[in-house]
């Protein structure tokens, strides 16, 4: 599913028109991202939350020349699925 599919599905199954459900889907995304670049957390009950994880440095390889590489650290977004999302998988 991509990002129109998505809109698409919230606009049929909430009674909205497709322009609305993209504004409300563009400020999900908006303010998720506002969030967690302020290095906050984002918790929807029943769903899951966002948050930042800090990455150390470490040493990799590249795959083509086989020579050792430093990866430098970095932040990346971490998703935690919830119990009710969990659940449905089981």
């Amino acid at each position: 599913m991509n990002k129109t599919d998505f809109i698409n599905a919230i606009a049929e199954k909430s009674g909205l028109s497709k322009a609305d459900a993209k504004k409300a889907v563009d400020a999900f995304i908006t303010t998720i991202s506002a969030e967690l670049k302020n290095g906050g957390k984002v918790a929807i009950l029943g769903f899951g939350s966002f948050s930042v994880a800090e990455k150390s440095a470490r040493k990799g390889v590249n795959p083509k020349t086989k020579q050792p590489i430093d990866i430098p650290a970095r932040k990346a977004v971490k998703f935690k699925a919830g119990v009710e999302l969990s659940d449905l998988f089981k």
